[in-house]
């Protein structure tokens, strides 16, 4: 099935303020987003180009983009973006608000401006929004035997019956359904689910994946989500 970068719930926050960026991670990781860091813009860019040529573990559903980077600005990296193709929805943040500032940043692609300093609620309804009109509300569904989820509804159901599990189970149960069959490191899921420089455990991996065997595979008598020593999880191909 192919992957919409605007029905992920993957955010790319790309910033050089060590404090602003740990702010803005751990509040967008408590809105249930599953969070990703760059430091200039070059990191950034590579990134989201990596992402968008189908590399690493999960799209990037939307951009928080600083306008004053290092390396490259935040208008060459969406100018860049939108050059290859990306269409990722880019949310520009900066401390420039003029008229002018704002119309070059729609100029070069942006989606939406927010000027700084911010609400932090303000900056979560913005991505959703600009995540909505991206996708055009588009509906997206995975099936895994009979595992079935509602990306942009964020609900999961097996066997016809609906399971509920919290924001950061559905991230990682999606990431397991995109690739059924295949192992995931343990490290290529922290980082997509947690995001970069999260300092997860993984103790604390391994209570996520307990929590979705007890929801999911226990009560129908299944063993679906694997344990391969050593390595990683996989999530057992349709059968």
């Amino acid at each position: 099935m192919p992957q919409r970068a605007g029905l992920s719930g993957r955010i790319l926050v790309v910033e050089d303020d060590e404090e602003l960026l740990s702010v803005l991670g751990r509040h967008l990781g408590e809105e249930g987003f599953a969070v990703e860091m760059a430091r200039d813009g070059e990191e950034g860019l590579a990134l989201l180009l990596e992402r968008h040529r189908g590399g690493g573990p999960s799209p990037i559903g939307a951009v928080v983009l600083d306008l004053l980077l290092p390396v490259l600005n935040g208008r060459e990296v969406c100018h860049r973006l939108r050059a290859a193709g990306c269409w990722v929805p880019v949310l520009m943040a900066t401390a420039f608000g003029e008229l002018d500032d704002r119309l070059q940043g729609f100029h070069e692609g942006a989606d939406d401006y927010l000027v700084k300093p911010f609400s932090l609620a303000e900056l979560v309804v913005r991505l959703h929004a600009v995540m909505r009109r991206r996708t055009g509300e588009l509906e997206e569904t995975i099936d895994v035997g009979d595992l079935r989820l509602d990306v942009p509804a964020r609900r999961v159901w097996r066997a016809g019956v609906e399971v509920l599990l919290t924001p950061r189970e559905l991230s990682l149960l999606e990431l397991l359904m995109r690739r059924p069959g295949i192992v995931l490191t343990r490290d290529t899921i922290v980082v997509a689910v947690w995001g970069r420089g999260a300092g997860v455990s993984p103790n604390l991996l391994e209570q996520y994946v307990a929590r979705l065997r007890r929801k999911l595979d226990a009560p129908f008598g299944r063993a679906d989500i694997e344990t391969v020593l050593r390595v990683g999880y996989r999530l057992k191909a349709s059968r």
